[in-house]
């Protein structure tokens, strides 16, 4: 089943700060929580890729492959809101679930399968994102309302019985200045 879209932290904007000023022009909805990120409006603070909720989010994605449990990784993977909010295609929430978080679940599968059979014991090293904080995709690229930073390439680093291993992670998008993963292995 596809996870809640309430799910994976987030933080409101500071209304004195133009850093974190909403990209859509509109205030934040008086029912947001910190635990909707998407229900936020979108700001243009580039992510880090590091902090306790990065960190979390990337332990999430670990213990879901390690596990094999694709709902585990909920919390890493774009925000069901942000993603009505980003794209201009019809029925943006069918398309979240029934193909990028069908594939995210595929790929989280596909790797829990190439770690072995002593996935159980594999150890995380790292996410590697490369440096730079990716790119700003303007609004109308790639059908989009509004715009976002996206980086591709990073590699969760890994080890498995004492050798060093990776996992493609092909493409984060930025909400609201946090990372959040697009697409694990490719584009589907």
């Amino acid at each position: 089943p596809a996870p809640s879209p309430s799910s994976g932290p987030g933080r409101p904007a500071a209304a004195s700060d133009p850093a974190t000023a909403p990209t859509n022009g509109g205030p934040p909805s008086p029912t947001a929580t910190l635990d909707d990120p998407g229900a936020l409006p979108q700001t243009r603070v580039r992510p880090a890729a590091e902090g306790p909720a990065f960190e979390a989010r990337v332990r999430a994605l670990w213990d879901a492959i390690v596990r094999d449990e694709p709902d585990l990784a909920a919390p890493f993977f774009f925000p069901l809101k942000a993603y009505e909010q980003v794209k201009a295609i019809p029925h943006p929430a069918s398309d979240w679930r029934h193909r990028l978080f069908a594939a995210y679940a595929r790929d989280i599968h596909a790797a829990h399968r190439r770690l072995g059979a002593r996935a159980g014991e594999a150890k995380l090293v790292r996410l590697e994102v490369p440096p730079g904080g990716g790119r700003w995709v303007e609004p109308d690229e790639e059908t989009n309302k509004i715009g976002y930073f996206r980086v591709y390439g990073s590699r969760l680093q890994c080890e498995v019985d004492g050798a060093q291993r990776a996992i493609d992670v092909k493409s984060l998008i930025s909400w609201r200045g946090e990372w959040y993963v697009v697409h694990l292995a490719g584009f589907k």
